[in-house]
C-alpha cells in the first residue's frame, strides 16, 4: 500500500472512540459529542487520501560549479497535499522542510562546500502527508546528484621564473639579444641591423662627421615554461584521526588535495595571465601529463584535470621521476608526509631545474587527541620537518600555502632578480 494511516490520526480516532464510550456509559452527551469529532474527521480524511505516491528528481546546473555554494533543482511530483522533504549531505547534515505541492513543484537546494573534485551535492528524499495529516506515504527512493566541483583561484602577485626562458616572444626579458626588452648596449652599425634602430644622438656625439653609425640593441622577450606537479597519493584533513582512512574528513574541512587543487589553479592562472606556458602532471598516477600550453583554454583544461585528481588505491612508487621540459620551473604540491615527493623534487633540482616545494598540509587540530595520538603526531612532524630541511639543503625552495603564499612567491621572485642583477 502506497499510503498508510499516520500515528497521530490513529491516536486521535482511538481517543475519540474512548470519549464516545465513556460519554455513553456515563450519560454525558457532551463528552460523547466531543469524542465524535476526531473520529469523524479521521475517517473523512482517510477517505480523501491521495492515490499516487510522490516522487522527486534532482537536476544539476549545466555549467561545472566552483567551490562555494552549489545549487541543484529538486523537481517534486505529488498529488495535492503536503510533502515532507529531507535533504542530506554527508552523514551528519540533515535538513527537513514541509512544503505544499499541487501536482508539481520545483525547489532550489543550495549547499555550501569548501571541497573540490567529484562531490555528492545532496541526497533528497521525501514523504507525502495526506489531508489533515491522517495519512502518510511510503518514503520515496533517495535522489542524489553528483557534480565535478572545479577549484577556485585567487589572485597572486609576483611569481618566480625559471633560470632560463624559452621562445621567441613572451612577457619576460631574457638575456638573448633581440627586440622588445630593455636596453642591452649601443653598438656600431653592422650588416643585418635595422635602420630604425639607429640612435642619432649617440651617433652625433661619437661620430659628428657621420663616418660611423650606432644602433641600440635590446634584450629579447621570452616566455617561461612552468610544470605543476600535484601529489594526489594521499588526501588528509585537519583532523589526524581521519588520516588512517577509516573515518572520512568532515565536508566543511578542506583536505590537503583541496588546497593543492586551489594552489595549482591559482598559480596556473597567474602564469597564463602573463603569457607563459603551463603544464600539469600527477605523481599519484602513471598517465600522460598535460603538456605545457597557453591561453584561457589551457586554464580550463588544468582546472578540469585538477578536479579529477584523487587517490587511486595503494600509493604508487615510481622507478624514475616524470619527464620535465628543459629549463622549466617545477612547482611540487604535496604534504611531504613520505619520502616520495621529496626525492622526486631533489632529482629535478639536481638536473638543473628550479624547484619550488609548496606545502599543502592543512592546519592540524590536536586539542581533542589523546596522549598516544599526540605522541604519534609528534613523531610524524619530526620526520616531516627533517624531510623539508633536507629539501632546503638541496636548494629546493619551500612555500607553505596555508600561511601567505602570495608574499612567499613574490619573495622568491625578488630573490632571483637580485641574483641576476649581481651577476650582471
Amino acid at each position: 500500500m502506497a499510503w498508510e494511516r499516520s500515528n497521530s490520526a490513529v491516536v486521535g480516532v482511538v481517543v475519540g472512540l474512548g470519549l464516545v464510550v465513556v460519554g455513553g456509559f456515563a450519560g454525558r452527551p457532551d463528552v460523547a459529542v466531543l469524542g465524535a469529532a476526531p473520529v469523524v474527521a479521521g475517517f473523512w480524511d482517510w477517505q480523501r487520501r491521495p492515490s499516487r505516491r510522490p516522487s522527486v528528481r534532482v537536476e544539476a546546473s549545466p555549467d561545472p560549479p566552483a567551490a562555494g555554494t552549489l545549487t541543484v533543482r529538486a523537481q517534486i511530483t505529488s498529488p495535492s497535499g503536503a510533502v515532507l522533504v529531507g535533504v542530506r549531505r554527508g552523514l551528519r547534515d540533515l535538513a527537513e522542510v514541509l512544503v505544499a505541492v499541487d501536482g508539481s513543484r520545483a525547489l532550489t537546494v543550495s549547499v555550501h562546500t569548501v571541497r573540490t573534485g567529484p562531490q555528492e551535492v545532496a541526497v533528497v528524499d521525501l514523504q507525502g502527508v495526506g489531508p489533515g495529516a491522517a495519512s502518510v506515504s511510503e518514503a520515496s527512493a533517495p535522489a542524489s546528484r553528483t557534480a565535478l566541483v572545479l577549484p577556485s583561484t585567487r589572485p597572486l602577485g609576483e611569481l618566480p621564473l625559471p633560470p632560463r626562458l624559452r621562445g621567441l616572444t613572451g612577457a619576460h626579458e631574457s638575456r638573448r639579444p633581440g627586440e622588445g626588452g630593455g636596453l642591452r648596449d649601443v653598438h656600431p652599425f653592422s650588416p643585418g641591423d635595422r635602420l630604425r634602430r639607429i640612435d642619432w644622438r649617440v651617433t652625433a656625439r661619437r661620430a659628428p662627421d657621420l663616418h660611423e653609425l650606432y644602433v641600440r640593441r635590446e634584450h629579447a622577450l621570452a616566455e617561461a615554461v612552468v610544470m605543476l606537479v600535484v601529489d594526489s597519493r594521499d588526501e588528509v584533513g585537519p583532523d589526524p584521526m581521519t588520516w588512517r582512512g577509516s573515518v572520512p574528513p568532515r565536508p566543511q574541512d578542506p583536505t590537503s588535495l583541496d588546497l593543492a587543487r586551489h594552489a595549482a589553479a591559482s598559480v596556473a592562472e597567474g602564469f597564463l595571465g602573463a603569457g607563459d606556458r603551463v603544464g600539469l602532471d600527477d605523481l599519484g598516477i602513471v598517465r600522460r601529463p598535460l603538456p605545457p600550453g597557453g591561453g584561457r583554454r589551457q586554464l580550463s583544461r588544468i582546472r578540469h584535470a585538477l578536479a579529477l585528481t584523487h587517490p587511486e588505491g595503494e600509493p604508487l612508487r615510481r622507478l624514475r621521476p616524470p619527464q620535465i621540459p628543459s629549463g622549466a620551473l617545477v612547482l611540487v604540491f604535496s604534504t611531504f608526509l613520505d619520502d616520495e615527493a621529496a626525492q622526486v623534487a631533489a632529482i629535478w633540482r639536481r638536473a638543473g631545474h628550479r624547484v619550488v616545494a609548496v606545502d599543502v598540509l592543512p592546519t592540524v587540530r590536536e586539542a581533542h587527541l589523546a596522549d598516544r595520538e599526540r605522541l604519534a603526531l609528534r613523531l610524524i612532524r619530526i620526520a616531516r620537518e627533517d624531510r623539508l630541511a633536507g629539501l632546503t639543503d638541496q636548494d629546493v625552495e619551500l612555500v607553505a600555502w596555508r600561511d601567505a603564499p602570495s608574499v612567499a612567491l613574490a619573495g622568491l621572485a625578488r630573490r632571483v632578480q637580485r641574483r641576476a642583477g649581481a651577476s650582471r
